[in-house]
């Protein structure tokens, strides 16, 4: 079992950066990659950005691609969103997910665990 925790959402003004964090505890000593995904009231869970155990191998969703980053620290077993230049459009709830086996995909089916999810709000 991994568990996660999300924080870092709140209230920003467009074009205003937040950083998400994604504390893991549990099972940390698998190699898991770690993904995060949105999602707003009334619309299906959407992709934002993936990244493998060793930092390598990242995949972004083409409308976040130059403004959120994704990263992670191994030694604090803790993932990180970073995103700039926020939009209106951005704000959702967002999930950070880890998928023991590795993968790296933006299909949030293959992920086995979930945290609770941390609310964006992006002002106009």
């Amino acid at each position: 079992q991994v568990q996660l925790v999300e924080s870092g959402g709140g209230l920003v003004e467009a074009g205003g950066s937040l950083r998400l964090s994604c504390a893991a505890s549990g099972r940390t000593g698998s190699r898991y990659s770690i993904g995060w995904f949105r999602q707003a009231p009334g619309t299906e869970r959407e992709f934002v950005a993936a990244l493998a155990y060793s930092g390598g191998g990242s995949y972004y969703a083409d409308s976040m691609k130059g403004r959120f980053t994704i990263s992670r620290d191994n030694a604090k077993n803790t993932g990180y969103l970073q995103m700039d230049n926020l939009k209106p459009e951005d704000t959702a709830v967002y999930y950070c997910a880890a998928s023991i086996d590795g993968k790296v995909a933006g299909t949030w089916e293959l992920y086995d665990y979930w945290g609770q999810g941390t609310q964006v709000t992006v002002s106009s």
